[in-house]
């Protein structure tokens, strides 16, 4: 059935229960409530705070809807969202969906060239953005509005180049469109991270949506009374994907802007969270607060907190040892997937397969996986090949790039373009990009094994291992560490633990900085190529 079936289903069942929270503890102003956006002062808290029903939340997403339809969108249109998470976000899109148009997330952190860039190549019809993206909207205004509406989320003065949302929604109507959905109609086009160049435009249908509700729903066991924690932003599959297992229950969500350590131990404290979904930075930082003092476990309430778990890129087996050492009572499990299979849960561990930490696991909620060499053909043993799922969460296609979408779907099988083994017990283990993988003088060097190995020395809290030019090896890798806070290391102290490793697997140089990832937590590693790249090259040149 169409995901805005579960909407309404949580509005028969359960209309007066609190279907979402948003908190910003950045925000200096007194705890707030809000049912029909109506404001309640309070001085309950010290922190920005409001929430919505579920009737709420489905009378704000027939609004828009009804909004869209009086503005000429139809079945098929596609009406983008560029906002920051906010208690709007959800609305809007399943507003979109019930009108039948495509909801078109973007990244926050597009440039202008780029948002530009992803409205053309999604053909979109109607841009809806916030207050942050002002000053980048209008740098294109005069571009993109000759052929697309403009729609202000915010209580601040509406641009004149925009529409006010507020305005234009107070007086549509709150009735549900009626508009007839099918699984197979097109639901919502997601951009790639863009990792490795420009973001290509991801097509899924209302099957895949629902697919990716079921799918979390079995791997974690959402109940009514569960409450999940959202920290990602919700323009990327990861965050909104795993909040469909609470939303396909009805259960409460809460919104955090901001990931602190701090303010996501109190968000679990003071909205009883029993779910929350971290990235590998964010819960080492959580550790470090704990292990220097800075913060104290005991000063919360976390006793509800069942279930932690990691996607969107390999965790360190280091980490999650120490991190049960602390919550030694916490299930744990980690996801792995891609914006093509429509986010998490093409293969997962298993909170049962705990001894299994290192692997992202084994085929998901219905779905599929082999592991092929270059020759397509099934590896035999532990050999190394590309992974690649099938399933009904993939996606239709690359939109509007027919090239792209046959180099990576094949009779119905998506090729991820990572590289795995399977261990003799069936366990998937990712090894890394296909793109990564670096070949230093014959030899292939998976940057993720020797990440893993270095993320479990005490000082360094994250750390990427790239491919830099090389005249003699062809590449040589090397090492970009980030030390903990109030942790000194040296390069000296770096080579003598990698004695343990292969002497091939070594890290030819080592280069104290910071790692980039983006929002999902993916190591930006072409920026780091980029910045460090060239002078390996110069060297290289002048070492032949």
């Amino acid at each position: 059935m169409p995901i805005t079936e579960i909407l309404e289903k949580n509005c028969q069942m359960f209309g007066n229960d609190t279907a979402l929270v948003e908190i910003n503890p950045e925000r200096s102003e007194k705890r707030r409530t809000w049912r029909e956006f109506d404001l309640i002062e309070s001085t309950a808290s010290a922190y920005f705070r409001r929430e919505i029903t579920w009737n709420v939340f489905n009378e704000k997403a027939n609004r828009f809807a009804n909004l869209l339809l009086s503005r000429g969108i139809k079945k098929g249109d596609k009406v983008a969202i560029l906002l920051m998470n906010c208690l709007e976000w959800l609305p809007i899109y399943f507003g979109i969906l019930k009108t039948g148009a495509l909801a078109v997330p973007l990244n926050f952190r597009y440039t202008s060239d780029e948002i530009k860039y992803c409205l053309d190549l999604a053909e979109v019809d109607v841009l809806v953005f916030g207050f942050e993206f002002i000053g980048r909207i209008e740098e294109i205004a005069e571009e993109i509005e000759v052929n697309r509406q403009l729609i202000y989320v915010g209580n601040e003065t509406c641009p004149a180049f925009a529409d006010s949302y507020a305005e234009l929604t107070a007086n549509c109507g709150s009735n549900s469109p009626d508009i007839k959905l099918t699984d197979k109609d097109d639901a919502a086009i997601y951009f790639s991270s863009g990792t490795t160049g420009f973001p290509k435009a991801i097509l899924h249908d209302h099957e895949s949506l629902m697919h990716s509700c079921k799918v979390e729903q079995a791997h974690h066991g959402q109940t009514k009374d569960d409450v999940f924690l959202c920290i990602p932003p919700l323009y990327h599959t990861g965050a909104k994907m795993h909040w469909f297992g609470s939303f396909l229950v009805g259960a409460k969500s809460v919104l955090l802007k901001g990931a602190t350590p701090k303010s996501i131990l109190e968000a679990v404290s003071n909205e009883h969270c029993t779910i929350v979904w971290l990235l590998v930075p964010w819960a080492q930082d959580i550790l470090n607060a704990l292990d220097s003092g800075e913060l104290k476990a005991v000063d919360y309430q976390l006793a509800q907190w069942r279930l932690m778990h990691i996607g969107a890129q390999p965790v360190p087996q280091s980490l999650i040892k120490h991190w049960k050492e602390i919550f030694p009572k916490h299930d744990y499990d980690t996801n792995y997937g891609l914006s093509e299979s429509i986010g998490p849960g093409c293969v997962h561990l298993g909170v049962e397969n705990i001894h299994k930490v290192g692997a992202i696991g084994v085929p998901g909620y219905g779905w599929e996986v082999k592991i092929v060499n270059e020759n397509d053909e099934l590896v035999q043993g532990s050999e190394v090949g590309e992974l690649c799922v099938k399933g009904p969460g993939v996606m239709k296609c690359y939109y509007n790039d027919e090239a792209a979408t046959a180099a990576i779907l094949r009779n119905g099988w998506l090729y991820t373009g990572d590289m795995a083994m399977r261990d003799e017990d069936g366990f998937i283990f990712l090894v890394d990009r296909k793109k990564d993988v670096i070949i230093s003088g014959g030899e292939n060097i998976y940057p993720v094994q020797v990440e893993n190995f270095l993320s479990a020395y005490p000082a360094i809290n994250d750390v990427a291992v790239i491919g830099l030019p090389d005249k003699r090896l062809g590449e040589i890798s090397a090492a970009i560490i980030e030390i903990k806070k109030g942790y000194t290391c040296t390069e000296e102290e770096i080579e003598k633990f990698c004695q343990q490793l292969p002497r091939y697997k070594r890290p030819r140089k080592i280069i104290f900085a910071d790692v980039p990832r983006n929002p999902t937590g993916k190591i930006e590693k072409p920026k780091l190529r980029k910045i460090f790249g060239g002078e390996a090259l110069v060297a290289a040149q002048n070492n032949g």
